[in-house]
């Protein structure tokens, strides 16, 4: 694991990241999905694509990368990575991300992006959260900041102030128009039993993102842990023939 500073809009970050093959020419950068980390995407893919340099990233606000202070957009986050790559040189042939991490990757505009379960597409959200919602907003003038754990997702419980204001921010975009952006090849991994982020939304990202492929594969949200051999093989084979 490795430390590096950068300076994002007079802010001092820390971002931790780990590089595996180092002496490989070509890069695949890993950015895991919101509440993750970067061990968890070393997990499924340290073992595999050999023959490429993997960068693990931890994301400001996530793992060993803290952020107690900016209130960030997925933008800022993309603006980020970027800088990040520009720090230890390099170019990325193929940017693979999970949910929120798929739509950084996304704003990247790699030749070649893998998206894993990515988050982009509005769901509708169950009528218990709205009703929640519509619970929260009438009782927010009267003081019940206290009682926010009630009533936000689990994914946003334990955040500080500038992340639960980031997690605001990035929740509720639609992306189709950044989708649509995507002049590479973009490869779709799905877990079929997904809820947050359902296989009916990879459909739909498909249809807008003219160089797609579209592999549904058994799982939930984090099918990727439990197929990944077959995801790598699959990238292996696209970048292989892109290079061909």
């Amino acid at each position: 694991m490795a430390i590096t500073e950068l300076d994002y809009k007079g802010e001092n970050l820390s971002l931790s990241y780990i590089i595996k093959n180092p002496t490989k020419e070509q890069s695949i950068l890993f950015l895991h999905g919101w509440g993750s980390n970067k061990e968890i995407m070393q997990q499924a893919f340290g073992s595999y694509l050999n023959e490429f340099k993997h960068i693990y990233l931890d994301m400001p606000g996530f793992g060993q990368s803290p952020n107690e202070n900016m209130i960030l957009t997925t933008q800022d986050y993309a603006d980020i990575v970027k800088l990040f790559l520009e720090k230890i040189a390099a170019t990325p042939q193929a940017i693979a991300g999970h949910s929120f991490g798929g739509k950084v990757a996304t704003l990247l505009k790699p030749d070649c992006l893998i998206l894993l379960s990515s988050a982009g597409v509005l769901v509708p959200k169950p009528f218990s959260v709205r009703a929640k919602i519509a619970i929260f907003k009438l009782l927010k003038p009267f003081g019940v900041q206290k009682i926010r754990k009630l009533f936000v997702s689990s994914d946003a419980k334990e955040m500080n102030h500038a992340m639960y204001e980031t997690f605001k921010n990035v929740v509720d975009e639609d992306f189709e128009h950044n989708f649509h952006n995507i002049n590479g090849k973009a490869l779709l991994f799905w877990g079929i039993d997904d809820t947050a982020t359902p296989l009916w939304t990879a459909k739909k990202i498909q249809s807008i993102i003219a160089n797609s492929k579209l592999y549904e594969l058994a799982g939930d949200h984090f099918f990727f842990l439990n197929n990944s051999k077959y995801i790598s093989e699959q990238i292996a084979l696209e970048l292989k023939d892109k290079n061909d």
